[in-house]
Order: structure tokens, then sequence, then C-alpha cells
């Protein structure tokens, strides 16, 4: 193992240079096609959606990536447009598009991996990315301005640009992490080796392809695959990480300060695209234990985020834990419910199955009043257990997702 130590700086990854301009594609006008170009091709490592319906750029981007052998020389992203339902014309617009990028930067069409996001069924209309190219060549850039620009542009429901970075010392030498994500709603990802999340996370490691997808997924697991807003699995969701090697520090699989730095990037953005749920009023981390398996904790965590009853209970402050108790029985899980304890906080609302002797219900709505609390339950049946981040739901998100297309 390389001798690693952290030293926390905001500075951006060596070897990357980003851009973002008006593209026409957001019927507000706003900057919708994003760019991040690699001075040299960089290794690469992809999850994307376990969806089954997925994207023209997620077919795409799979391909690429067999053929260049896990390596992206540029990321073109284009907000405003899922470019999802589209069919074979969708696949073309793709196409198109990362053929002309590959002829603007100088590369193979293969090394260009796109990503799109917005309204699903509509076709891609990639004349407009395409015409936008030479605007993007002229405005590329390393500072923090041009990755803030490339932030700002991937969002659609996005309310913020949802950032974040870490360092460490690698041999001697400074390697950088920084990643950006977008995602606000349609997010409860399931990801897999093979409105939307989408999110880029850049390093100047070297690192070989077969090493970052190592760590990429052992990142994703504790982060991404730990958040559900609205229990809607997007047909794009993509987690796209790279490394130029421009620090000259070489990083394996088994770098444990790499993977830490790595995961505490990814768990920023993961708790960052929460945050910003569309209509979200609490930011809510369930703490389940006492499961059978770490996997049966993580089937609990996600009945108790999915089920309306008990999002809606958090919306209105509502200190109704049966209805936690009634998702952990029917979460497929085999639960002994003269077992089960729940805490909201510090305070014990439940023990045993039941309903504890001093519960303070004004005390327990008090609580349920900040924007992020914490709840706990103890199946009481094992030693499993997992942390997994959900939030509320309002009469907001409805409304955001009742006129999306309109």
């Amino acid at each position: 193992m390389n001798d690693s130590s952290l030293a926390p700086s905001e500075a951006l990854p060596l070897g990357f240079r980003f851009a973002a301009v008006k593209a026409g594609i957001k019927p507000s006008g706003k900057p919708d096609f994003a760019v991040a170009v690699a001075d040299k091709s960089a290794s690469a490592a992809a999850m994307f959606t376990g969806n089954r319906v997925v994207a023209a750029p997620i077919i795409i981007g799979r391909r690429h990536l067999a053929r260049s052998a896990g390596h992206v020389h540029v990321v073109a992203v284009n907000a405003g447009n899922a470019n999802c339902a589209t069919g074979q014309g969708g696949i073309d617009a793709c196409e198109r598009v990362c053929a002309a990028a590959a002829e603007t930067f100088h590369c193979e069409g293969h090394e260009v991996f796109p990503s799109s996001t917005g309204i699903i069924g509509v076709p891609l209309p990639a004349e407009k990315p395409i015409a936008a190219l030479p605007s993007v060549a002229a405005s590329l850039g390393a500072t923090p301005d041009h990755f803030s620009q490339f932030a700002h542009a991937i969002m659609t429901t996005d309310t913020k640009p949802k950032t974040a970075h870490a360092s460490l010392i690698v041999d001697g030498r400074t390697v950088r992490i920084t990643g950006v994500c977008k995602g606000a709603g349609m997010i409860h990802p399931q990801l897999v080796p093979h409105a939307t999340m989408l999110v880029y996370i850049f390093t100047d490691a070297a690192i070989d392809p077969v090493a970052l997808d190592y760590l990429l997924q052992k990142s994703v697991e504790t982060s991404f695959n730990r958040i559900s807003i609205d229990g809607d699995t997007s047909t794009n969701d993509t987690v796209l990480l790279l490394a130029s090697g421009a620090s000259g520090a070489a990083v394996t699989a088994d770098n444990g300060a790499f993977a830490k730095a790595l995961s505490e990037v990814c768990l920023s953005l993961a708790k960052q695209i929460v945050d910003d749920g569309e209509g979200v009023t609490h930011v809510v981390e369930l703490q389940i234990e006492g499961a059978p398996t770490d996997g049966d904790a993580l089937k609990v965590a996600k009945a108790i985020a999915h089920s309306p009853l008990v999002k809606t209970a958090w919306a209105g402050c509502d200190p109704n834990w049966g209805r936690l108790m009634a998702a952990a029985g029917y979460s497929g899980v085999a639960v002994d419910p003269d077992r089960i304890s729940i805490w909201f906080g510090e305070q014990q609302i439940c023990h045993n199955g039941g309903r504890v002797a001093d519960f303070d219900e004004p005390a327990a709505h008090s609580y349920l009043k900040q924007r992020e609390f914490t709840v706990r339950v103890d199946l009481g049946i094992g030693s499993g257990s997992c942390r997994f981040w959900t939030t509320d739901l309002t009469a907001e998100y409805v409304r955001i997702n009742a006129d999306y297309s309109t």
C-alpha cells in the first residue's frame, strides 16, 4: 500500500478543463451543455442505472467504454432533454454529438462519454449541442469558475449546484479528487456495473481502469446506493470517475487513504442531492441495526424511505412511529415485532414492539420540526446494519412533478 495521508484542499485536479454554454435545449434559455475535456485520455470507470429502460447516452456510453478499454477524453452532458424512449433516432442523435465532439477535441469517437438529463420521450435536437461545440472549445478552462459553470449547466430542477473536494498525499505528491453532480427528483439510484442523478468525479491520480472500477463500486455502494427521495429509479442515472494521472502519483486498488477520500466525496455529493430534493423540508438519516444481515437492514431502510405514509408524517412533523413498524413488517425481512425498538434522535419511542411508558409526544413532535433528524430502528435479531438518507414528501413535490412537462 502507498504511504498516504489526507491533506484537505479544494483545488481542482490537474489534467482537466471545463466549459458550459447555452445550446438552446432548455426552454429557460439557461446554460444547458457542459463539457469536460482531459488533456490526455483519462482512465475511466462508470456505473449506470439498474432501470431496464435506459436512455441513448447510457447505451452509447457503455459501448464507448468497452471499445476504449476504459478510457475517456471528453465528457459531453446536455440538460433539458433525457434522450430516452426516443428509439433509433435517439441513438443516432447521441452518436452524432459524440462524433462532432471527437472531431472538435481531436480524439476517437469512442473516447467521448455522453450524458443527458431532462424530459423523457422528446427527440434530442442534436444540431443544437453540435452547433455549440466551437463556443465550448473557445471557452474551456481549468479554473474554479469554469468548473462552477459546468456544475450549473447540468442542473434541471436542482436549486443549487453540488460539488465536493478532497485531497491526499501519495508518495510525496498531492492527489486531488473533485466531484460534481445533479439530482433533485426521480432519485432512488440502483447503480450497477453495467430528473436523474448524474455524477462526475475527477482525480489527477494515476490509476488503471480496473482498479478505478473497484474503487468506484465500493464508494457508490455506501453513498449513492444509500439515498432515496421519491423511490423512482431514473433511466439516465450515471456515475463516472476519471483519472488523468497528471499528478504523477500512482494509486492502486488497495490504497486505503484514496478509497476513504473518494468515499467522502461520494457521500457528500449523495447527501447534497437528498438535501436539494424537490419540495423537501426534512432530511432523514435512517439508522437500521439488529437485522439478520446488512442486506436485510437495507431492505428495511428502503421500505421505510419509500412509504408515502411515513414520508407524509415526516412532512407534518408527526411522530407516528406505527408507520415505521408497518413498513418494517412488509419489507420482506423476517422481523419479530416484539423485538423492535425505535428512537427519534435520543428519545426512545418504541420498546420491544410497544410504545414506551414515558412517551413524550410533544417533545417528539418538536424534534421532528428540525430540517435534519435521525430515526433509529433496532430490529433486535442480528448484527446487520446500514445507514440510509431520505426525505419527506410534500405538496410542493407534487406541484413540481405535476407541471414538469408543461
